[in-house]
């Protein structure tokens, strides 16, 4: 759906320069220079261009205003019935309007491969920023406000670091020049068509004052439109296995009912605009023309000077309006720039460079230990409370308990997606070598979370996101580990069978075995399964464990589950109550076993 703010709209030039003022005097005026200075960064990169193109742009407005000045004295020459120069006349006229015909359509060309270049700048930085982005504070943001800052805002900054300057610049030379040469042959009319473009901004300041305001309404909507969406298609089939489908088409036309409202009534509220600045428009036009009639009735003009007047007056209120038009444009680029900067200027991850060291002992395994642990998503409601765990190497830990007792918090400990608030989570290789666990020490895990996370895209294809030059005898080899072999090769296709979407066309314990297999083959020294075999039967789930520790002895495997079926594979049960991590003996550990 479109985003209706981006759209230029000259009129908005008086409420915009108020909204300037104002923001001069409680001090976010400067905000909007900082929003600036961050385009430019991206403008200054094609610098050249940008000059070429504004070069062009004047020289495009020139021979507009020949032209125009030429079609004076053929008209002048044809009512006269003089025949002097006629041909050098119609010759200067029909190649300056050919030209500025090709200069325009080469300015908009190359205006569009600026803006798409700067605008796929803009997101690779954003998506490389976004993704180093500490894991807390970019979970504040829906998806679907992300996914509408990635594609809208970076369209807006990416059209006006490009046009903005060279706009403003080209507006001015055109509205300077063609006062001057209204001005070179009447000062009345050049003075009279000076007045009309103020008196256009003067009457807009009353009726436009809820333009902004509509337009972040539609802004808005548009956000919470594109999050439910993104929300149903992602849980499509939750929604299908529910039989809610009508429910869900109920509220989608519900969110269209409101999406229509708002942009209707910011329709109507243009439409109202429009109509009468035209009135307006073509009131002031109408005493132009008056104006130039009076003036050729008493022969102190010709026909083709009233022509050039009426053409240029016109002419010279959009430049003025153009010029102003800039001003709303260059409001709604720097909110664009301010919410994609809130993004870009997230804190970030840590990253500890000395721990890639790290990767040369990755042979001898790793152990990963959290000491007095205590985190919090949010300040005084602590998740997890002076926690202790250790997993060595060749060990499997279990870390057990109901859901929602916080296993993956302590899993996303463990990956430093979010760090400790208290204590330490360090990985530790055989050689005593330790590190804090930082966004750097990811390389040494292999991680399959909950759900399912097959991708589209054939078998082989998965299982080489986890190593990208994988043979395929290796893939086989990790498709054996994770037990999904014996089904991989009795599909049609085996490894190069295409998956849909979330793994459409696999069971879910399947789709479980293919991502376990995609971890196998990273052969990274820990492996962290987060209820990564929840949809295998008892079985499979301990056959797979088992191989998972057969296939590298040195590994060190931590499995979250709330079902404790393969305790008796675990060198250490860690239970997760009341906030607190605290590791079982031997003897319960046995009994909860047999409990279940």
């Amino acid at each position: 759906m479109n985003d209706q703010t981006t759209q230029p709209n000259p009129e908005r030039g008086s409420e915009f320069l108020r909204a300037l003022r104002q923001r001069r005097k409680d001090g976010t005026f400067k905000e909007i220079l900082d929003d600036w200075k961050w385009i430019f960064t991206y403008s200054k990169r094609y610098k050249g261009a940008i000059v070429f193109y504004t070069l062009l742009g004047i020289f495009s407005t020139t021979l507009g205003l020949v032209g125009a000045v030429a079609s004076k004295y053929v008209i002048d020459i044809i009512t006269g019935f003089e025949t002097s120069k006629l041909w050098l006349l119609v010759l200067v006229f029909v190649s300056s309007t050919l030209s500025g015909l090709v200069l325009n359509s080469v300015l908009g060309r190359i205006v569009l491969k600026l803006g798409i270049r700067i605008g796929n700048d803009v997101q690779r930085d954003i998506f490389e920023k976004i993704v180093d982005s500490d894991w807390a504070a970019l979970n504040r943001y829906e998806s679907g406000d992300i996914l509408n800052r990635f594609s809208n805002d970076v369209s807006t900054v990416g059209s006006n670091a490009v046009s903005w300057l060279p706009t403003i610049i080209v507006s001015l030379y055109r509205f300077a020049a063609t006062f001057f040469v209204i001005l070179h042959y009447d000062w009345i009319m050049a003075v009279f068509a000076f007045a009309t473009a103020p008196a256009l901004l003067f009457a807009s300041r009353f009726i436009l004052r809820r333009q902004r305001e509509h337009g972040k309404k539609v802004r808005k909507m548009a956000s919470e439109v594109m999050s439910f969406e993104l929300e149903t298609f992602y849980n499509m089939d939750t929604i299908k296995s529910f039989g809610i489908m009508d429910q869900y088409s109920a509220r989608l036309r519900n969110w269209q009912e409101k999406f229509k409202k708002v942009n209707l009534d910011y329709n109507l509220f243009q439409i109202q605009t429009n109509v009468f600045m035209t009135v307006l428009g073509s009131l002031v036009s109408m005493g132009a023309f008056g104006y130039c009639l009076y003036q050729l009735w008493t022969h102190a003009i010709t026909y083709g000077t009233m022509t050039l007047f009426l053409q240029q007056t016109s002419k010279l209120s959009g430049a003025f309006q153009n010029v102003v038009g800039i001003i709303p444009n260059f409001l709604s680029a720097s909110v664009s720039a301010h919410r994609i900067r809130e993004l870009v200027e997230l804190p970030k991850e840590v990253h500890l460079e000395a721990s890639r060291s790290l990767e040369e002992k990755a042979e001898q395994g790793f152990t990963v230990e959290l000491r007095d642990l205590s985190f919090a998503y949010v300040a005084d409601r602590q998740v997890v409370e002076d926690s202790r765990l250790i997993a060595s190497p060749g060990e499997i830990v279990a870390l057990i308990g109901a859901s929602g007792e916080g296993k993956t918090t302590l899993v996303r400990l463990i990956l430093a997606l979010v760090r400790p608030g208290k204590g330490e989570a360090v990985i530790r290789a055989a050689d005593g070598t330790e590190f804090p666990l930082n966004a750097e020490t990811r390389t040494l895990f292999s991680y399959v979370p909950q759900g399912n996370t097959v991708l589209s895209g054939t078998i082989a294809e998965n299982l080489r996101m986890g190593k990208a030059d994988a043979t395929e005898a290796e893939i086989i080899a990790a498709l054996e580990t994770a037990c999904a072999w014996e089904f991989v090769k009795e599909l049609p296709d085996g490894i190069e069978t295409k998956l849909g979407r979330r793994g459409k066309g696999l069971s879910e314990g399947q789709a479980q075995r293919i991502a376990i297999a995609r971890a196998v083959l990273r052969d990274a020294p820990v492996l962290l399964l987060d209820e990564a075999t929840s949809a295998l039967d008892v079985g499979t789930e301990r056959r797979v464990l088992k191989n998972l520790m057969q296939s590298n002895p040195r590994r060190t495997c931590i499995v979250t589950t709330h079902r404790p079926t393969v305790l008796s594979l675990c060198q250490r049960v860690y239970r997760v109550m009341d906030k607190t991590v605290t590791e079982l003996d031997e003897e319960s550990s046995a009994r909860m076993a047999m409990d279940f």
